[in-house]
């Protein structure tokens, strides 16, 4: 167990967004997800009593692979993201007190929100910043984006674009469901594969598109490009950029990726479990078994050569709103 604290921006709903986070996490209950237990509040500060996880953020793993010059093994990825997905199709299908369906998306699923443990498990963390139907929900403030940009699906951005009748909140589209956190799942496991990000690839790709998503949106996150550059990328990234940085990556998930990564929602997974069952189905026909007992070898592995080279380092770059700091970071570190 541990308290984390969550930064807020001056003049956010503050204790309001940590309450609402509380009562959602009552419905989140699997072995993936790390448990919330209630906050605290220490002098004006709130803080978020969790479950802690004892190992490290994807993102610590992929950079230390990066540092050491290997990439994670397709087993090892292909292992993480289905116990993700695992976690997911858990949380989509939520229901309330009243036994009718929640609808929560995460709308953050990136790898400074998926925890590896020592003992080879994962889980999913930080709800934050999830979109639910949980009565009495927080209204989004107009124009600010939920969740993490980097990892976003494209059909959020297209509601703001395009806006439906009705539509009451532009960057959250009425028919916004589970399949947006696929699509993230998907950025993930391709980034994991190849070891680079998927929307900053090293050629003039996107060079010739014209910004035209609209400045005045706002992101609740900090990110590396000018959000409008970032959300230009997502929506012109579809199969073709896909299947050219997936050239090198084992054909069954090359398939995974690409349907998960398709731009048109009703194309992608039609749900969170059909995505784990695939990868599950793929690590079962590899000629050697890979589960938690090889993913708990493999991280421990590539942290130990990260380390032994002097290449090990926490990522810096932790989101604020909502989201609490890491654990295996210091608050002197956020900022």
């Amino acid at each position: 167990m541990e308290l984390k604290p969550v930064v807020l921006e001056e003049g956010s709903e503050g204790l309001e967004r940590v309450l609402e986070e509380v009562r959602l996490a009552r419905f989140l209950r699997h072995p993936n997800i790390a448990a919330v237990y209630g906050y605290a509040v220490q002098g004006k500060l709130p803080h978020i009593v969790m479950e802690h996880l004892r190992g490290c953020y994807l993102l610590t793993a992929m950079d230390a692979a990066v540092a050491v010059g290997r990439r994670l093994s397709p087993a090892f990825a292909a292992y993480v993201a289905a116990e993700v997905a695992d976690a997911l199709d858990s949380a989509h299908r939520c229901e309330g007190d009243d036994r009718k369906p929640l609808h929560i998306v995460h709308r953050a699923v990136g790898p400074m929100r998926i925890r590896l443990g020592r003992n080879g498990s994962v889980q999913l963390t930080n709800f934050g910043a999830a979109y639910s139907e949980l009565l009495g929900r927080i209204r989004s403030p107009d124009g600010l984006l939920r969740g993490d940009p980097a990892y976003i699906a494209p059909e959020i951005l297209q509601g703001f674009l395009r806006p439906e009748p009705g539509q009451r909140d532009l960057l959250t589209p009425r028919n916004l469901d589970g399949r947006a956190d696929i699509f993230s799942l998907g950025l993930v496991l391709l980034e994991m594969l190849v070891a680079s990000y998927p929307f900053d690839p090293p050629d003039t790709l996107w060079r010739d598109v014209q910004r035209r998503f609209p400045s005045e949106v706002r992101s609740e996150v900090p990110t590396f490009l000018e959000l409008e550059t970032l959300a230009d990328r997502v929506l012109h990234f579809g199969p073709e950029e896909v299947q050219r940085m997936a050239e090198e990556v084992p054909p069954p998930l090359g398939r995974i990726v690409t349907q998960a990564l398709r731009p048109d929602p009703s194309e992608r997974y039609a749900s969170a479990d059909t995505l784990r069952d695939e990868l599950r189905a793929y690590l079962r026909g590899l000629p050697q078994p890979f589960g938690a007992n090889e993913a708990e070898e493999e991280l421990a592995e590539l942290l130990k050569e990260a380390s032994d080279l002097g290449k090990l380092a926490v990522h810096t770059g932790v989101e604020t709103g909502v989201l609490p700091v890491p654990p295996d970071m210091s608050s002197d570190d956020f900022h």
